[in-house]
């Protein structure tokens, strides 16, 4: 194991952590990584930060357990600890384990047909009051070109399914969208929705992954997911035609080789590649669109022909995007007449969410002048543009992760390589 001096990256996102030590997502990444370096000590700290603050946060919880595991911990009423044998020092740390190997070993394994264990679904889970009719269309996505020309072409075999299998097309598989948080992958999926005409359900991963109240509960397995997952898809088959959207899907996802408990969250795995394989030997209605911050972290079985098989990157916003969005988030704020094209322009890399807290530190300093002066005083052309300055973009760490881990080689992260190469990151 190489101690954090001589990893630059590792080192430079633990200072990233000291700094922001609310941002939980690179929290979680960091202890992802410092597992996969052997330190499962310190990554344990890092997740029990994190459940502390959110504790039905899945993705730590399943981090929680690998740790535990590394570190000899088992579950309560495990016999695991027990009886495992020796571990072989060699192994000691993992650090010198070769996980792309482990992947391509277990990558042709037959799966593990799915649960039926004949228990009725859990109460409240695949009831279809989740799934709604959206009217939004790309045509109400504002700028993003290069996705929405993406979009359209995945989706055209399921629009013409007859021109599209005289052309030898499949009407099968999936989509994955990927980007940094907070720009718009939740709505450009609905807009998918609507502009195939079906019903959109959304499907987050609380209501697949139970939400354990205790460190017992935690280290615990979760039989209960796999029904869960299991009834999620029979709703969507009742509510044909729909769009399933799977949000965030990596916390269901994960790639199994870096799974310690066979048990949970691998069970949960299979589970899904039955459902989509199902989704994809006939025709029942359903197209599966899944979202996810972090692409190279899923199982790559997920992103084979068939399953989530086409990939479209949801980039932060254009200049025409981020005008249309602080025109909305300002809509009914009192605020003065001035145009927005300069602050579109300034806020290049920003995403939607950066824009909010733009356009809430303005409202801010307007409000906080007011209640001074004892009258009401609109947002100002230059309070947006101080908020500016105060807000910057959150999107870059993300770019930093995507630039490493999306390497030039994998052609799957085209649309990736090439906003990468067109857009620097803010400093």
């Amino acid at each position: 194991m190489r101690p954090a001096e001589e990893d630059p990256l590792l080192a430079s996102l633990l200072a990233a952590v000291a700094a922001a030590a609310g941002d939980i997502p690179l929290r979680l990444h960091v202890a992802g990584l410092l597992l996969d370096r052997g330190r499962a000590a310190e990554a344990l700290e890092h997740c029990s930060t994190v459940l502390r603050s959110d504790p039905a946060n899945e993705e730590a919880i399943a981090l929680l357990r690998r740790a535990s595991a590394e570190l000899g911990i088992a579950r309560p009423g495990s016999r695991v600890a027990a009886d495992r044998p020796s571990a072989d020092p060699a192994m000691v740390g993992r650090s010198g384990f070769d996980w792309d190997a482990a992947e391509a070993q277990v990558q042709d394994l037959p799966e593990i047909g799915p649960v039926r264990d004949g228990l009725p679904d859990p109460v409240g889970v695949g009831d279809v009051d989740g799934v709604v009719f959206t009217d939004l269309t790309l045509a109400d996505v504002v700028g993003a070109s290069d996705a929405k020309e993406r979009i359209e072409r995945g989706i055209a075999p399921i629009r013409n399914p007859a021109l599209a299998r005289a052309f030898g097309k499949r009407t099968t598989g999936g989509m994955l969208l990927y980007g940094p948080p907070g720009c718009g992958k939740a709505f450009v999926a609905r807009a998918i929705a609507g502009e195939l005409r079906a019903n959109f359900y959304r499907v987050g991963r609380s209501d697949v992954l139970d939400r354990p109240a205790s460190t017992a509960e935690i280290l615990a397995s979760n039989p209960a997911a796999e029904r869960r997952l299991r009834a999620v898809f029979a709703t969507a088959r009742r509510s044909a035609p729909c769009v399933l959207f799977l949000d965030d899907v990596d916390a269901i996802g994960p790639k199994r080789s870096r799974l310690q408990n066979p048990s949970t969250l691998r069970a949960v795995v299979n589970q899904l590649l039955f459902e989509l394989d199902s989704l994809a030997r006939s025709d029942h209605g359903v197209f599966v669109l899944a979202s996810t911050t972090r692409p190279w972290d899923l199982d790559p079985a997920l992103r084979r022909a068939g399953r989530l098989d086409r990939m479209v990157l949801i980039a932060p916003p254009d200049a025409d995007a981020r005008r249309a969005i602080l025109r909305y988030q300002l809509r009914d704020l009192l605020v003065a007449d001035f145009d927005l094209g300069a602050i579109a322009e300034a806020t290049a890399g920003y995403s939607a969410a950066d824009l909010r807290r733009v356009v809430d530190t303005a409202a801010d300093t307007a409000l906080s002048q007011s209640l001074r002066r004892g009258h009401a005083r609109p947002i100002e052309e230059s309070d947006v543009q101080a908020a500016v300055r105060r807000v910057r973009p959150s999107v870059g760490t993300w770019l930093d992760l995507a630039r490493a881990a999306a390497g030039p080689s994998e052609g799957s992260y085209e649309d990736l390589h090439l906003y990468l190469r067109t857009h620097r990151r803010k400093p």
